[in-house]
């Protein structure tokens, strides 16, 4: 056993001593490279700020915020429905009134006191009142309101110069620009969350008659009628709606674009009514399928590769349009240097415009390019309930009735076109009075119903195809 081990000793000792001698004498002497370990993971984490983006380039909501949530104020809504009988009203006979309180947001517009807020925050309203961030309350009175863009103006009497919204260019927000919210959400006061803006021109209806801006700011029930402001903290739109199975905040947020609220509010203003300007065509949007092109008299071959723009599929007789030359089978690339993706960049941009405004066309006209100046004019045509189109008459329609003021009927409604014509009521015939007020034009057939109490009967005279004077009552 002694001699094995020995025997492995010398031969370990020998090996050892050969490899040493191999490395000394023999191998070629290479240098040695020491290499650092970087300390920083191969990860980051998510609280690391890019280093591309500069601390001086972070975006800072806190000026924005505290400049806008003193000129956003609570709105309070009173309204009196009719309610579930109850004993007393069996025995009495008739149904009591009960008070109904809603609520939405506000935004102060000047130091005098004006608030722009929804239409539909303040629908129906018997009693309006507004609290300011610092909890003052103030008894607020209907100027104005427009349905059809859903605003309103309101006014308040203050002891003080009130802190104020300033409007911007809302055609010129960008898709990606950050944007605060600020608004009384379910009843909470001067609540601001942020977001970017999401899209432009979105129509919410399918009728290519809105044109909201999308925001992914939270907005919730309370929220209508609050501010959309850019980081600056000026006004670049009115939070109105949100798309949602729950009827809250999913994600998106639509807001009516600040230069349709802004021309509204001044409207209201100036003329007591909203004055659109009407280009006066009958659009169609691009692209079209073969089904719409037959649906709209198209020859399809002709557009189904082009994919941008407005298809004029008609147009209207009298209007800017006519007389500024426009065609049917034009297609309309462009308005005041705007490309048109899509109907709800054209009407959106035609909501901020009067009658009288001159707009620049860019058209597409069989291959070529022309440029056309169309004068907008005022709306001389309207869908009224129960009849049908209606639009301002000229002298000779009156004259075929032996009439000296009216508007005439264009179109029946489709769905009560048999009544209309069994008592002799057509194309063509005259209505002269609504409610016992006489109407020489659509303006004054708007302000008739607009006007009408909620359950009062529509009231119409007529001088029907026989040339007679009718009466209905409607209810």
């Amino acid at each position: 056993m002694k001699n094995i081990l020995t025997l492995l000793m010398v031969s370990a000792l020998g090996g050892i001593f050969t490899l040493g001698s191999y490395k000394l004498f023999l191998e070629d002497e290479k240098p040695v490279l020491v290499a650092q370990q970087n300390s920083n993971a191969s990860f980051l984490p998510t609280s690391h700020t890019n280093a591309l983006v500069s601390a001086e380039e972070k975006v800072d909501f806190t000026v924005a915020a505290e400049n806008t949530v003193n000129a956003v104020v609570h709105v309070k809504n009173v309204t009196l429905s009719t309610g579930q009988f109850t004993m007393s009203d069996l025995f009495s006979g008739r149904s009591s009134e009960r008070a109904q309180l809603g609520t939405g947001s506000g935004v102060i517009i000047n130091s005098d006191g004006y608030i722009i807020t929804n239409n539909h925050v303040i629908k129906n309203a018997h009693e309006l009142s507004v609290t300011l961030n610092n909890n003052k309350t103030y008894t607020a009175k209907l100027i104005g309101a427009d349905e059809k863009t859903d605003i309103a103006l309101l006014k308040i009497e203050a002891e003080e110069a009130l802190p104020f919204v300033t409007f911007a260019d809302s055609d010129s927000v960008k898709i990606g620009e950050w944007v605060l919210a600020v608004g009384n959400p379910f009843n909470l006061t001067s609540t601001v969350t942020a977001g970017i803006i999401s899209a432009k021109s979105r129509d919410l209806s399918g009728t290519n008659s809105q044109s909201f801006i999308q925001t992914d700011a939270a907005v919730n029930p309370g929220n209508s009628g609050g501010a959309l402001v850019n980081t600056n903290g000026q006004l670049v739109g009115i939070n109105t709606a949100i798309t949602s199975q729950t009827g809250s905040y999913v994600g998106y947020s639509f807001a009516v674009p600040s230069n349709i609220a802004r021309k509204v509010i001044e409207d209201i203003m100036e003329y007591g009514n909203v004055q659109n300007g009407i280009l006066g065509i009958v659009g169609v949007p691009l692209p079209v399928d073969l089904k719409t092109a037959e649906a709209n008299d198209i020859e399809f071959s002709s557009i189904e590769n082009i994919s941008e723009g407005i298809y004029i599929g008609s147009v209207v007789e009298d209007s800017g349009a006519d007389r500024g030359g426009l065609l049917r089978g034009d297609i309309i690339k462009e308005i005041d240097d705007i490309k048109l993706s899509k109907f709800a960049d054209l009407t959106g941009y035609l909501g901020s415009k009067r009658p009288d405004d001159v707009v620049n066309l860019k058209v597409s006209r069989d291959g070529d390019i022309k440029l056309i100046a169309v004068t907008l004019a005022k709306n001389t045509s309207f869908v009224m309930p129960l009849v049908g189109n209606i639009k301002n008459a000229k002298p000779a329609d009156l004259k075929k009735y032996n009439a000296t003021y009216g508007v005439k009927i264009t179109d029946l409604n489709p769905q009560y076109m048999e009544y209309w014509r069994k008592n002799g009521i057509k194309e063509g015939c005259i209505i002269t009075a609504i409610n016992d007020i006489k109407v020489k034009d659509v303006e004054d057939v708007q302000r008739a119903l607009k006007n009408q109490s909620y359950n009062e009967a529509l009231r119409l005279e007529i001088i029907n195809s026989y040339g007679d004077l009718e009466r209905y009552n409607f209810r």
